[in-house]
């Protein structure tokens, strides 16, 4: 039930901001039957919870006719009133105190220029505000708070407006026909056409011309460095002999290849007669 109802709020909140411009962070315009709800049932924070409604950050607002309200209410209502003075005040131009009804239908007005979120607990209230086009109401019920979909009347309001957006106003109907006439009367003279062709073909051949120079004098250049062989690591080579050592380093190994063959050679065995003479015989 919490997905669906997220995926409701998502749609409802959706159409609001694509079709009359509703941008985060929300405001919300709060009557005193909402707050005192809202303390009852002990929703609070207040605006985490209207954030997660809207997916956006809120902020709450509430007029002075509400406060004058509630404060006539008496000390039933007294921490509402403590809650509501905390919020930021929307505009109330009433010298006199009026109903929070009447003042908020005001601060409204018909197209709700101010993009305000209505949050009330009067059930008139918030049928009064769906027949209006660009009027978001919430209300709450017991610990849960939600978002009112879009009613038929607001629907088909975006539909019309969505429609007008797609005809052409008289402005750009009359900007059309004066084109139109500009066109025919270039035509008719001849002029205006020839003169765009010869126009259009020097531009070609002018981009031809710097076309063909770039590539002529444009180099093919390496994109890419290629590394260079470096040297050995001198650290790691070994010293060189002198020339004096040289003849001593041969004379070893002539003396070394000396001794190595002297050895193989005393290793070979040395077959006697005796034996071949004692092989035959036994044969």
């Amino acid at each position: 039930m919490r997905l669906k109802k997220q995926k409701r709020h998502r749609r409802s909140v959706r159409f609001y901001t694509t079709c009359f411009g509703f941008r985060a962070p929300f405001k919300v315009l709060c009557d005193g039957t909402f707050i005192h709800h809202l303390l009852v049932n002990r929703i609070t924070p207040a605006d985490t919870a209207l954030s997660n409604i809207l997916g956006a950050p809120v902020k709450m607002f509430t007029t002075r006719c509400v406060l004058a309200e509630l404060k006539s209410l008496g000390e039933s209502y007294s921490d509402s009133l403590n809650v509501a003075r905390d919020l930021a005040p929307a505009r109330c131009d009433h010298e006199q105190r009026k109903s929070a009804v009447a003042c908020l239908t005001e601060v409204i007005g018909e197209d709700n220029s101010e993009h305000f979120f209505v949050a009330s607990q009067d059930a008139d209230l918030r049928k009064k505000f769906q027949e209006k086009p660009a009027v978001p109401v919430v209300f709450a019920l017991r610990n849960a708070l939600f978002l009112e979909p879009p009613s038929q009347s607001q629907q088909q309001f975006a539909k019309s407006a969505e429609e007008q957006r797609s005809h052409m106003n008289e402005l750009e109907f009359k900007m059309l026909i004066k084109k139109k006439k500009k066109s025919s009367a270039k035509e008719e003279l001849g002029e205006a056409s020839d003169e765009d062709e010869d126009l259009s073909k020097k531009i070609i051949e002018d981009l031809k011309k710097n076309a063909a120079k770039r590539n002529s004098d444009v180099k093919d250049k390496v994109q890419f460095k290629r590394k260079k062989a470096k040297g050995p690591n001198p650290l790691s080579c070994k010293k060189k002999k002198t020339e004096n050592q040289k003849p001593v380093a041969n004379k070893e190994g002539n003396e070394n290849e000396s001794a190595e063959t002297i050895r193989s050679r005393s290793k070979k065995r040395k077959r006697s007669r005796k034996q071949k003479n004692l092989t035959d015989s036994t044969g």
